[in-house]
């Protein structure tokens, strides 16, 4: 098997934090990093880009060593062929649009010329090419995210780190450029790392998705895979799905508050069951129906959810669920009101633990 693009294994010790990351990618590979809050995202993103030095491990890309502390290796930052984007665009100020995108090909000897011939080339990709003259005061901040990108690519890198390159931007300005960047990405020849924390960057970018938590890679694995089966509580909010942890014996998934999950999955030993907040049924009344689990609970919090209402309840230790507006009118649904939630077994998927069967 050959060696993979990039192969890293990123280790930064702290007084009250340790980063232990493992990561390889492929050519045109998009890796999403996603996690919590001081999971390490960031020192990652630092570390590759050589702006923090490694305590232990390497960092290898396309066949070229950029750090290994055993050996006394560490390449320095500018002299990794890395691109970079930021939450905000962190273009010069002083220069133009044009300038900023010619940086990169400046920094690597081309004349000035060929630098700019390049830059123009890659603004008009981006479809700001006539903004080219424009300083990033002048920019909006969708233009300047554009021309951001436009001059982490011009550079050439073999490694894009792209963090958190959309949320800063509305939402329609950033659905936008997500778009063009997926267009951008599937081109591309190098590996990308995104760091995100919201699911659609992860889930529509990215071919692989890597979950980060206390500095730790707490699951790997595709979008769909990930989404579908989310390893930790964060992602399981991340992408809107319910996921509820226990103990399974057959059909019954025993919960931490000792209550039982019915499920149509026979299984056994520890076991995380999840269904969409869709799958979850609201009713003013104790519910009649077939569904076998219902809990009363309190709603703590409601909101706007595309064409839906979401719904947050405190049953089981949390549950969502999206309603209709009319339903959600009928119910009176504000904080603190109370309803019966329930969900049917079928909707219910039951992953880990042993089949049964077996």
């Amino acid at each position: 098997m050959s060696d993979p693009f990039l192969d890293a294994h990123v280790v930064v010790r702290r007084p009250a934090h340790t980063l232990d990351v493992h990561l390889r990618a492929e050519p045109g590979e998009v890796v999403a990093v996603i996690g919590p809050n001081g999971a390490g995202k960031s020192t990652l993103v630092r570390a590759l880009a050589g702006i923090l030095p490694l305590s232990d491990g390497h960092v290898v890309c396309d066949g070229e060593t950029w750090e290994e502390p055993r050996r006394g290796v560490r390449v320095e930052a500018r002299r990794r062929r890395v691109g970079m984007v930021f939450q905000q665009g962190l273009l010069f100020p002083h220069l133009s649009a044009l300038r900023n995108v010619a940086f990169g090909p400046r920094s690597r000897g081309e004349s000035r010329g060929d630098a700019e011939a390049v830059a123009r080339d890659w603004l008009g990709r981006l479809g700001v090419g006539d903004l080219a003259e424009r300083r990033p005061g002048q920019l909006s901040g969708g233009q300047a995210q554009r021309v951001a990108v436009a001059r982490a690519l011009a550079a050439d890198p073999r490694l894009l780190l792209l963090d958190e390159p959309l949320s800063a931007l509305d939402v329609g300005v950033a659905a936008a450029l997500r778009l063009e960047l997926a267009r951008h990405l599937a081109r591309y020849e190098g590996a990308s790392l995104l760091i995100t924390h919201d699911a659609l960057d992860a889930l529509t970018l990215a071919t692989r998705v890597l979950v980060i938590d206390e500095g730790r890679v707490a699951q790997d694995g595709s979008p769909d895979d990930v989404a579908r089966r989310p390893a930790t509580d964060h992602v399981a909010r991340l992408v809107g799905l319910n996921v509820l942890r226990g103990v399974s014996a057959d059909t019954s998934v025993r919960l931490p508050d000792g209550s039982v999950l019915v499920t149509a999955t026979p299984a056994r030993g520890e076991v995380s069951a999840s269904f969409p907040p869709s799958a979850v049924t609201l009713t003013a009344g104790e519910p009649v129906g077939s569904a076998r689990n219902r809990w009363r609970a309190s709603v703590t919090s409601v909101a706007p959810h595309g064409s839906s209402v979401r719904v947050h309840l405190d049953a089981v230790g949390g549950l969502i669920a999206d309603v209709t507006p009319t339903s959600s009118a009928r119910l009176g649904l504000v904080p603190g009101a109370s309803v019966w939630a329930t969900v049917k077994a079928t909707e219910v998927s039951v992953y880990g633990g042993e089949e049964a069967n077996r």
